[in-house]
Parts: structure tokens; sequence; C-alpha cells
């Protein structure tokens, strides 16, 4: 099979635009999490996000970007275009090179998920029909709130004749994709993917629905920065968060013969379903999932030297990973265990674009030797033998991480992602 490498990076988050802005706060501590202003949200019980800030140096302004058609384009893939953008440029490509080279561009294909997609294109076209207004339907509304779109857009944009692939298992849409991703490169279906996962789904109606599910948090609204608490005791529900996290995936010889920056290799992926629940997470199945994708690597768990956990700060979800996870390094010294963080405490959960911008992350750590730290983890909960990332970001030499990212309806994934050799 052949080896597949990172070589571009891109990031829209609730720290702003930019995978510069995105790994400096994160690195620094800070929380993207603040009062919901985004739509009067008094009578739910949650009032907080993580939103993409629209204003300042790092604000996301769709008017200041040429080939952002609002028109056409809902937020989520306005997202994905502009993260789409700075990873090829990133990895060294502009627009120029696959609108000359045939081979290129053939070769180049794009996957792009979301768990929502365009649910506020769909509310709005909703309310115009509903007043009998049917000619005020806009003949974008379908193309603009499609999942698949997101993908679409980036293709047309640069010329990619390649695989146009989306995915969408709610919360492990992203990290699905860039798995989907690393298959196509290995398999010789295409020598360059533009992979990862965008979101924009804080709309009042998304939030109502999480809010009568009881998965938001509710107890900080006064105090947002300290609401995402994943693996504390006192963490009581997810904060809704936005933005994309894009990768350029690249077959590695490619990548060496065009003398391009290797970030990372991805030496593993594997996927399951717990058939269990639509919400609730059992055991077995993601524990098998994480254990495949080692297997894959052909690592074995002594050599993972930071975890990167799903963890959502979810009374229920938080318990079964860690349990999980210390199953997984059980025969391990406690100093040969991995560190464990959950970036989430600082970014909110943005549902389908998750997994993309922590694998962002994931690619950041390794080519730093630093983890980025838990926020708010202050009493463990469950107690297991896990040395865990807390308050401070911890440098530590990184040979390969794992990264796990799980949905409703039993989802399960598990990356892995290597320095590069």
């Amino acid at each position: 099979m052949r080896r597949v490498v990172v070589t571009g990076l891109g990031c829209v988050s609730p720290f702003g635009v930019g995978r510069h802005v995105f790994w400096q706060k994160l690195k620094d501590g800070q929380s993207g999490i603040t009062a919901l202003r985004a739509f009067d949200c008094s009578k739910f019980p949650s009032k907080i996000a993580g939103s993409v800030p629209r204003q300042g140096q790092f604000g996301f302004n769709p008017s200041s970007y040429s080939y952002i058609d609002e028109r056409m384009m809902a937020p989520f893939i306005q997202f994905a275009m502009v993260a789409a953008t700075e990873a090829v440029a990133s990895a060294g490509f502009v627009e120029h090179d696959f609108r000359t080279d045939e081979g290129l561009r053939q070769r180049t294909g794009v996957s792009i998920a979301s768990g929502i997609g365009g649910i506020g294109e769909i509310v709005a076209n909703s309310d115009i029909l509903a007043n009998q207004r049917y000619g005020r339907i806009s003949p974008y509304f379908i193309p603009k709130m499609l999942i698949n779109l997101a993908a679409g857009h980036v293709a047309i944009r640069y010329g990619l004749e390649g695989p146009c692939h989306a995915v969408s298992t709610a919360c492990a849409s992203a990290a699905n994709s860039i798995g989907d991703s690393y298959n196509f490169i290995r398999l010789g279906m295409a020598d360059i993917m533009i992979c990862g996962g965008t979101e924009a789904a804080t709309e009042p109606v998304s939030f109502a629905g999480f809010c009568r599910a009881q998965a938001l948090s509710t107890k900080y609204n006064d105090e947002p920065e300290k609401a995402s608490r994943p693996f504390d005791k006192n963490r009581d529900g997810f904060v809704m968060s936005e933005g994309a996290g894009i990768l350029v995936l690249e077959e590695y010889e490619r990548a060496k013969a065009r003398g391009a920056e290797i970030l990372a290799e991805i030496k593993g992926y594997a996927a399951t379903c717990d058939a269990h629940h639509i919400t609730k997470p059992n055991g077995p199945s993601s524990y098998r999932c994480m254990a495949d994708a080692l297997r894959q690597a052909s690592i074995s768990s002594g050599s993972v030297d930071y975890v990167n956990a799903h963890a959502t700060s979810t009374p229920a979800g938080d318990a079964v990973e860690a349990r999980n996870l210390e199953k997984l390094f059980a025969n391990e010294s406690r100093t040969a265990k991995p560190l464990v963080s959950s970036l989430k405490g600082a970014l909110g959960h943005m549902l389908g674009a998750s997994g993309g911008a922590e694998s962002v992350a994931c690619v950041l750590s390794l080519s730093t030797d630093l983890v980025p730290p838990t926020l708010n983890l202050v009493d463990l909960d469950p107690v297991v033998n896990l040395p865990f990332a807390t308050q401070e970001a911890r440098h530590r030499p990184l040979r390969n991480i794992l990264k796990n990212s799980f949905g409703f309806g039993g989802v399960n994934v598990s990356l892995v992602f290597g320095k590069p050799e």
C-alpha cells in the first residue's frame, strides 16, 4: 500500500481564521467559548457557544474573500472554502498549478464532511414557504444547503477532477472524511486529497434541539470559559461550536519528489459502529476501533505518545472513552502511558468539523512536540490510570498520536498520526 502524508493545513475556529492563531491560543490555554449573541437564546437553558468571531484581526468576514459568493454558499460552505484555501496554499500549491496541469487536477480530489450542513437555509426557506411565498424561495436553496457542496465548491474553485466526496456521520464526520481520503490515496484512486470537515450549525432550531436532548452545558452560562469540562467531575454537557478544519493529504513519494514539507504521516484508520443506541455510547466497539487503528498502523500501544480524545464534556461519553483508553494502555507502565487531552475544553464541540480541527492540532503537536491542555479538568472523573495534560501545554517527544472521534448513531473513528520518517 502507498504511504500517505500531510502537507497542508487550514482552519477556521472560535479563535478566528487561520491555523496560526488557532495553534497559538490552544497552546496558551485560552478559551474560545463566549456568551451566545447570534440570536436570542433567553428562553433556552444553555446560553453559550464557541462562535467564529466576525470582527477583529482574525475575524471571519465573507465579503473580504473574492472566491466566496454568499448567494450560493451557506456559512458552512464559506468556512470550508476559507480553510481549504489556507490548506492548499500551505501545501505549496496555487490555483494556477491545477488549471495548467491536467494530470495534477485529475489526480487531486476533495472530501469535506459536515454533520448538519446548511440547516439555517432549510429553516429560512421553510419560513418563506409557510408564509405562502413560493416565488421567494431562492433558486440556490438546494445547492446552498447540501452537505456535498462544500467539497463541490472547493473542487470548482481549483478545477479538481479527482474524487469529490462528502461524509455525514454526526460528530465523527471529519475524521471519517480524513480516513476515507487516506484510503483513496492508499488504493491509488487519487494522489492528493483536500479533506476534513466544516460546520456552522449554531442556529436557533439546532441549538434548541440539542437543548431538548439535554446534551448542552447549562451550569456555566455566567462563566462561559468554564463550561466545557472534558473528563471533569463537574461536566454537565457539551458546548456547541463551529468552524472548519482542512488537511491536504498526499502520496508520500509524490510529496517527496516535489520537495514538499511533510508535516506528518497518517499511519492508521479504523471505523466501527456500536449498534447499540442512537445517542448513548457503549464500550466494546469504540475500544475495538482504537485497537484496530493501532493494528493497521503496525504499532503497539506502547508507541503512542499522545491521545487526542473525543471527550465532549458529556457525563456518559467521557466516561466510556476514559475507561476504554485505560483498557487499551493497561499493559504499559505509568511512565510509558500516553498523555491524554481533549481540545473541546478550549474549542467547544465543532460537531462534524471537530475531527478536522483536532486533526490539524494533532499535526501541529507532532511538529512541535507539544500537547495542548484540557481546559477546566480539575477533578478527574472517572479516575483512571492515565496521565492527562491539564491547564497547561506539556512538552514531550511525540512519535505517534491516536485521535478519536465518535458520534450519534454509535459511530466510532480512530486515526493514527505519526511523525514523518
